[in-house]
């Protein structure tokens, strides 16, 4: 089995950062691709940005430039770095992992982020 385990939301004001963290244990072996996704109130959960071993990552269109999603494989954590956030990022962000891009068997549990003055 694997558990996966976010940390890093929170308040913050609007052009402000954050940085997710996803800490990995268990099974971590069968890990090869990690994701970030996200659910606003309201709206379907969507992809923020996953990476597959060492390939470059990929983002969603609209976040590039803004957020990126980095690994260390010794410590079996993924971050998610946001920066100049806008109120239109509030969500549940989530961690998710598996053998390929696209394919999660694993989530977390969520962490909140909300961005408001």
């Amino acid at each position: 089995q694997v558990q996966l385990v976010e940390s890093g939301g929170g308040l913050v004001q609007p052009g402000g950062s954050l940085r997710l963290s996803c800490a990995v244990s268990g099974s971590a072996f069968s890990i090869n691709a990690m994701a970030w996704y996200r659910q606003a109130p309201g709206k379907q959960r969507e992809l923020v940005a996953h990476i597959f071993g060492g390939e470059e990552p990929i983002y969603a269109d609209s976040l590039k430039g803004r957020f990126t999603i980095s690994r260390d494989n010794a410590k079996n954590t993924v971050y998610l770095q946001m920066n100049r956030l806008k109120p239109e990022d509030t969500a549940v962000y989530y961690c998710a992992a598996g053998g390929g891009l696209g394919r999660y068997p694993y989530w977390g549990q969520g962490t909140q982020v909300t961005v408001s003055s």
